[in-house]
């Protein structure tokens, strides 16, 4: 299996939206309730996408063509030397299989992360051990869910 990793274009919005809110409703929904996913599944439109990949580098991972997942990582509050990364998500029958590690991957080899002397990424409890794995800490040394249930993990670079 190849996965590929490319810039997104326009013409994925709607492919990216419909993977960002299958996550949203078939597996963060086990560790959320049901309310907050339909809340996020009713924001995470094509044009949230289209928004989302104006201000950050968002990527999409393929097979054969076909988007499998997709990232992003913008400036951190406008900051040059701080980065976040966001809206990381693969579609759930390919969980497991390298492609969120291939995400990670790719957005840590983009110019906004090489510049970063610091990366937090909000992890939501369902992605948390990923990031863990993927070699984020705790923001501050604490394990706490924030007001939005993330856990606020960073990768502290020395550029």
């Amino acid at each position: 299996m190849e996965i590929n990793i490319r810039r997104i274009s326009q013409e994925d919005f709607e492919k990216v939206s419909k993977i960002v809110c299958r996550n949203f409703m078939e597996v963060n929904i086990k560790d959320y309730t049901k309310e907050e996913m339909e809340r996020l599944r009713d924001i995470y439109t094509p044009e949230k996408i289209n928004s989302i990949s104006n201000m950050a580098h968002m990527y999409v991972a393929c097979i054969n063509e076909e988007i499998v997942g997709c990232g992003a990582i913008h400036s951190f509050w406008g900051k040059e030397d701080e980065s976040m990364l966001r809206t990381i998500f693969v579609q759930p029958e390919f969980h497991g299989k390298g492609i969120g590690r291939k995400l990670i991957e790719t957005l840590e080899s983009d110019e906004i992360f090489k510049r970063a002397k610091r990366v937090e990424v909000p992890a939501s409890i369902t992605s948390y051990e990923f990031y863990i794995k993927m070699g984020y800490t705790h923001l501050n040394g604490m394990k706490k869910l924030d007001d939005e249930r993330h856990y606020r993990l960073e990768k502290i670079r020395f550029v």
